[in-house]
């Protein structure tokens, strides 16, 4: 069926985000995102779904990817960027545009309004250039609906966000600077 990596603490359970991305370079992006959910302890998948190469391939994991026991989908892809948008259009999940700088990329640009422009009908939510991270953060925060335990998880990562900027604050003033706002 698929050749997938899944990572997660407990093997035996589904994953819950699928993670695809057009061609094996995006992995160096891509892997953020599977970094930040396994922070999260969210159970995910990894793997290559080409929408110019393999379509027959991606609109298979589309159409599964929900009776699978997937809840979202990041789908990442440079230039011309279809994957994301094609996906969407196949399945009901949600599904995560991660658009990436690739080597054949107009600074980026193309696969960005790529995955920005859909049509009315067919989301996809978008994330910044090569924001992976960003996009499993999103995946965790949609999981958190029904689950209480992502819930606390990113709730807990929220406040490290918090409490690291006031630690740069307090160091700024330690330094010297004047803080007019406090």
């Amino acid at each position: 069926m698929f050749l997938v990596i899944l990572v997660a603490n407990i093997i035996s359970m589904n994953p819950l985000v699928g993670i695809i991305m057009g061609s094996d370079s995006d992995l160096s992006v891509m892997q953020a995102a599977s970094e930040i959910l396994k922070q999260f302890n969210i159970l995910h998948e990894l793997t290559v779904v080409s929408a110019h190469r393999t379509p027959h391939r991606m609109i298979e994991y589309a159409e599964k990817a929900k009776e699978r026991g997937l809840k979202v989908i990041i789908a990442g892809a440079g230039g011309a960027a279809h994957l994301p948008g094609m996906v969407a259009s196949v399945t009901t999940l949600p599904v995560i545009g991660v658009p990436i700088k690739s080597s054949n990329s107009i600074d980026g640009w193309d696969s960005v309004l790529s995955i920005l422009q859909m049509p009315n009908g067919v989301p996809v939510a978008t994330v910044a250039l090569n924001a992976a991270k960003n996009a499993g953060i999103l995946a965790a925060q949609i999981l958190s609906i029904a689950d209480p335990e992502i819930a606390m998880v990113v709730a807990d990562y929220k406040k490290t966000l918090n409490k690291e900027v006031i630690s740069k604050v307090d160091k700024l003033k330690n330094e010297g600077w004047d803080n007019l706002f406090d």
